[in-house]
């Protein structure tokens, strides 16, 4: 659906009073605001796709911003946005924790190139494991955990204390690369033996269980502390030499923290957020809308370069 005047109005004033057309940059969140999912298949919709092929054709960088893996980016979108952009895509991952580029090879296949990674330090896991150790004592056998190894090739690799649930799992998680089931005692073994840059915990049990841990985070991603998807953001504009404040951001939860870094805050879908941009906060209704707005950011921005 066509913008409406406001929302242009809101495009249109952002660009006018700041510097997007010379340092600015579109920072996106991936599912539910640059992808969106139909009939059980996610993948980006020809309104996104247009309104990215405008921007790399304005000459702005665009940064995918996800709380996927690197490995998990490249496999579900990175065909596409690759052909879209016809070039290495930054890329934040993990909350924050790893920034690179999706590259192509010589060969045509895709793969990760790392620039910086900030993994949780020992005393960061130890505290985590402190953590299911205390919820296994507590009967919470339900509990999975999910581990990105700074090793992009590894994957996600989940954790189950009950070996019957694996097949399950498999089945539940396909993205996994590996399910294990094992005791406690090499759970820890294995992820103090290399760098991780994120773990997210899950009590994968029926609300009339939750009861029983009221008081604990039915989920929780954990990464070194002070990072976030803001944290990676800065981190990857310092690299590509642009300025979030003159910058772009799309998202549609509270995770997406770089919305309060960017000039305009673009806020995706029906989601009561807190997050808003320095100067703008637009609101649209779902990722085919976002595409408007991409569209509309790239017209005002040629239109003004042209003058």
């Amino acid at each position: 659906m066509p913008l409406g005047p406001a929302q242009r109005a809101c495009v249109d004033a952002f660009v006018a009073r700041s510097r997007f057309r010379s340092c600015g940059a579109v920072v996106t969140d991936l599912d539910g605001t640059a992808v969106h999912e139909v009939e059980g298949r996610v993948g980006i919709s020809a309104a996104v796709e247009s309104g990215l092929a405008r921007i790399y054709a304005a000459e702005r960088p665009v940064v995918v911003n996800s709380l996927r893996f690197p490995l998990s980016v490249i496999r579900t979108f990175g065909a596409d946005w690759y052909r879209i952009a016809a070039a290495p895509i930054p890329t934040v991952c993990l909350n924050g924790s790893t920034i690179g580029r999706v590259v192509k090879s010589a060969d045509g296949a895709l793969a990760f190139e790392e620039i910086e990674a900030y993994p949780l330090l020992p005393d960061e896991l130890r505290e985590v494991l402190a953590g299911v150790r205390g919820l296994l004592e507590a009967g919470a056998d339900d509990l999975l955990l999910f581990a990105y190894p700074r090793d992009w090739r590894a994957g996600e690799i989940l954790w189950t204390p009950r070996r019957e649930r694996v097949p399950g799992l498999v089945r539940k998680y396909p993205s996994a690369a590996r399910v294990d089931a094992s005791e406690y005692a090499a759970l820890e073994e294995r992820l103090l033996a290399a760098p991780h840059c994120m773990l997210f915990l899950l009590i994968d049990a029926p609300e009339d269980r939750l009861m029983a841990y009221q008081h604990t985070k039915r989920s929780q991603f954990v990464t070194h502390a002070g990072v976030d998807k803001l944290f990676g953001a800065q981190r990857i504009a310092e690299q590509l030499g642009v300025d979030l404040s003159h910058s772009v951001g799309a998202g549609d939860t509270d995770l997406d923290t770089f919305l309060q870094g960017v000039g305009l805050a673009v806020v995706v879908g029906p989601h009561a957020i807190e997050l808003r941009g320095r100067a703008e906060t637009l609101r649209v209704r779902d990722p085919l809308e976002f595409g408007e707005v991409l569209a509309r950011l790239a017209d005002v921005a040629e239109e003004a370069t042209s003058c």
